[in-house]
């Protein structure tokens, strides 16, 4: 059991690549937090544009450290970070997030009530300075109604597991477990490998982030494509892993294809269970965005991660599964640095 202690030192680990203005934004937000018990460690991962400036700009009022590397990809960089943490406990969020100024206060207090938590996840909220696609895409990622369910949360269809853009552990789970591997879905991997070690997974709905995400919805949709892509590689890695509830995206394309046919070749109302889906995810983005605007956005964005998702996962399964390109996965993250 990691016991908490009242001058835990928490080390917040980012991995930056070529987003020196997002960096400003999430210095800005650590040098107000309410509780001082951290460290901040930015690995700039071969950026080109480096953020060296604004990190020496906060210099005087954070405690500090910046390292530059070649690009070897965000696990790698996180694991360089680790190594040369001098926290008690270790915190992992997005170069593109804004911290609330509580935000180590809450966390300090929520392991403070749960000394038996390893390691902990949290939510992620859209900030009001963010755009309307920002938000829209925000709803996307986190509504129930569409893949915000399979990710775990207040209400969800799976166990929680926690994404690096707003996660922790104790010392004493990378002393057992080691760092993340370099490949996608690492967070998913790496919450397996602490779970099947034996420690406790938390989430702490009142630690959460402002999570920007991508700018545009041709950006999300190569995101959540690849997103759909790994969940077949966490079952080939993870044999019995894969849940009916993951290949809901991919239901979602073949159904919306076969309804969309059925339509045009047969009968113009057997397209309706699509429509009265999308019309129920469109309402419920207006309502919680309280914005006809980004609400509209929100469809869209909900769409193109649903098909976006449930693209990248048909894909995978068909090279990786159907014709056996993916028997050997094991062994190639395994070769991989990070481990």
């Amino acid at each position: 059991m990691d016991t908490p202690k009242h001058d835990m030192l928490f080390s917040i680990i980012v991995p930056v690549y070529n987003r020196p203005d997002e960096v400003a934004d999430l210095l800005g937000s650590l040098a107000v937090q309410s509780d001082r018990g951290f460290e901040i460690i930015l690995v700039e991962d071969g950026s080109t544009v480096l953020c060296r400036p604004q990190a020496e700009a906060y210099s005087d009022r954070l405690r500090l450290k910046y390292y530059y590397k070649e690009n070897e990809g965000r696990s790698i960089a996180r694991n360089y970070g680790i190594v040369r943490a001098d926290g008690d406990f270790l915190v992992f969020v997005d170069s593109d997030c804004v911290l609330p100024p509580d935000y180590i206060a809450s966390l300090r207090a929520a392991l403070t009530a749960h000394p038996e938590t390893a390691c902990f996840g949290g939510p992620d909220a859209a900030h009001d300075s963010f755009t309307d696609t920002q938000k829209a895409i925000n709803y996307a990622m986190t509504s129930f109604l569409t893949t915000g369910g399979i990710r775990g949360g207040k209400v969800s269809m799976e166990k929680f597991t926690p994404r690096t853009f707003n996660t922790g552990f104790s010392r004493r789970v990378f002393e057992k477990v080691g760092g993340f591997r370099e490949m996608f879905s690492e967070d998913i991997d790496m919450s397996t490998r602490i779970r099947r070690a034996g420690f406790n997974i938390a989430l702490f709905p009142e630690v959460y982030v402002y999570h920007k995400r991508r700018g545009n919805l041709r950006k999300f949709w190569r995101q959540v494509h690849v997103f759909g892509m790994s969940r077949i590689t966490l079952k080939l890695l993870y044999p019995g892993s894969l849940k009916a509830v993951h290949c809901l995206p991919a239901l979602f394309v073949l159904g919306s294809i076969a309804m969309i046919a059925a339509a045009i070749f047969w009968h113009w109302w057997c397209i309706l269970p699509l429509v009265a889906y999308l019309l129920a995810v469109w309402i419920c983005a207006v309502i919680s965005t309280r914005s006809l605007r980004i609400g509209t956005l929100g469809l869209a964005a909900s769409i193109v991660q649903l098909t976006g998702y449930g693209t990248g996962f048909i894909r995978a399964y068909i090279w990786k599964i159907l014709l056996g390109h993916g028997r050997d996965i094991e062994q190639e993250v395994a070769m991989r640095k990070g481990k």
